[in-house]
């Protein structure tokens, strides 16, 4: 039986995740800005964070509900279709940081769909080298502890 871990550690576990999730997005969106034509950012650093903190609330909120509504797309496309999704969540995602002051913009629909690509792979091969794991599945047995 394996030991009960206290919930100081566990929040502490799950402050790190979010932190290093924070962070990866953060590096992402950089890559974008520095790599995707028609993406640009002026302004101090510390707030391609408040980008990525946007982006990671507009991405919690919005693409489940997104993805359903356009289920029978994402599957005739195998998936495609949520690159289409995340360009449109970038879209929104820069026009609430310029509503908030921030200097980020996107010329138009193609440079947000090339953004959004190069943000989820640098995403992804960072989370992988940081060890952080694809996927997680939390099973609980109903037994009270």
């Amino acid at each position: 039986m394996e030991p009960l871990k206290s919930s100081s550690t566990s929040r502490l576990a799950q402050v790190r995740a979010i932190t290093l999730r924070w962070l990866i997005s953060s590096l992402a969106i950089f890559a974008a800005i520095s790599l995707v034509p028609g993406i640009s950012f002026t302004g101090p650093g510390w707030q391609i964070g408040v980008i990525a903190m946007l982006f990671g609330m507009i991405n919690a909120l919005l693409r489940p509900l997104l993805t359903l509504l356009t289920c029978p797309l994402v599957v005739l496309s195998l998936g495609l279709f949520g690159l289409v999704i995340n360009a449109l969540l970038l879209l929104l995602t820069a026009r609430l940081a310029a509503a908030a002051g921030v200097q980020f913009t996107i010329d138009g629909f193609w440079p947000a769909f090339f953004g959004g690509l190069v943000i989820s792979l640098v995403s992804l091969v960072l989370g992988l080298l940081a060890g952080e794991p694809v996927a997680r599945v939390v099973v609980h047995d109903g037994r009270q502890r």
